[in-house]
């Protein structure tokens, strides 16, 4: 049992390795080139420990300055409600828009 524990653990190791290296931009590789490293990868053990440890590439972690803004719901946008609120109120007066229809 523990022999074929160990098998398996070298052959998902081998093949998320082999995978990990063909999925990867050749430009993110690190050390050798991306067709060495799909060489390397089938060396059993070895070849995997060292693309996980050499070859596969760093991934930063964006800058605080390049955040994406927060996204909001529509339920917690006030211009939305706004909006909202706006065309479910009929406008009367000087200051409606002769274009506009009322809803109701």
């Amino acid at each position: 049992m523990g022999k074929a524990l160990i098998i398996v653990v070298v052959v998902v190791l081998s093949v998320y390795s082999l995978f990990d290296v063909i999925a990867q931009p050749k430009t993110r590789v690190r050390l050798l080139p991306k067709v060495v490293w799909v060489v390397v990868v089938l060396i059993p053990v070895l070849g995997p420990i060292a693309w996980l440890a050499l070859g596969r590439p760093r991934f930063s972690r964006p800058s605080g300055s390049g955040r994406r803004p927060r996204v909001v719901g529509p339920d917690d946008d006030p211009d939305f409600l706004w909006k909202i609120d706006r065309r479910k109120r009929p406008r009367k007066g000087p200051d409606s828009d002769p274009g506009e229809q009322p809803t109701g």
